[in-house]
């Protein structure tokens, strides 16, 4: 069984092709580039490299969210127009879930951040089992201010991995909250890698493609400010 996996919920750019638990290709780009340009063309290429046609492609996984707007957009167009063009199943994947994917460690608490600016970020926490190896979630991926994971994390007092580019651009945050509890997975890792995301798919069931949206889990501008004014409340 031939999969294609697809991440372009953020930056970085990740295609993939697996077949029968076997990597055939990987493509994965962290520079950055416009997603409406080069996420088809890398599909087309890593099809080419690896001697396929469309049509040999018997399942596709997707990236659904959180992440950037345009970018999580993009990349369930391609999945749900292939998914229905060529009449395969489709299944979507948390982003935050692809990225927690990429730590082995086990007996810690694993922290995928994506930002989302103004101080917020999406988030997630997980841990893999000692068993084997399934990643269980732990805290369903939502939309919230950096201060009040932190201030979560603290309190919990596990040892945690932050894994992702919103754990890059806060790095002096989590220094500061966590101290030695928290730490930064490498950096490497902070690209999310198809090929991982096609093993998660394989554990879901497919989506009805055509009802099939992205997950953004932002929440709202007046979510926000009462959340501020709690915390600010609480604070007096």
């Amino acid at each position: 069984m031939i999969w294609l996996g697809l991440d372009t919920a953020n930056a970085p750019l990740s295609v993939a092709l697996v077949r029968d638990g076997e990597l055939l290709a990987e493509l994965n780009s962290a520079m950055g580039l416009n997603h409406s340009e080069g996420a088809m063309p890398a599909v087309e290429q890593l099809l080419k490299r690896a001697g396929l046609r469309p049509a040999d492609i018997d399942a596709i996984a997707v990236s659904e969210g959180p992440g950037s707007y345009t970018g999580v957009r993009i990349g369930v167009t391609i999945a749900k127009t292939l998914a229905w063009t060529l009449d395969k199943p489709l299944v979507g994947v948390s982003s935050l879930r692809v990225l927690a994917s990429n730590i082995f460690t086990y007996g810690v608490t694993i922290c995928p951040l994506i930002d989302a600016r103004r101080g917020n970020v999406y988030a997630g926490l997980y841990r893999r089992r000692h068993e084997d190896g399934t990643l269980d979630c732990l805290l369903e991926d939502r939309h919230m201010a950096l201060s009040d994971l932190l201030g979560q994390l603290k309190k919990e007092g596990n040892p945690v991995v932050f894994v992702g580019e919103g754990a890059r651009k806060n790095e002096e945050a989590l220094k500061q909250a966590l101290g030695e509890l928290g730490r930064r997975a490498h950096f490497t890792q902070d690209i999310p890698r198809a090929s991982l995301l096609i093993t998660e798919a394989q554990k879901a069931e497919p989506e009805a493609v055509h009802a099939f949206a992205p997950e953004y889990r932002r929440i709202t501008e007046a979510e926000a400010n009462w959340q501020k004014a709690n915390r600010e409340a609480g604070e007096k």
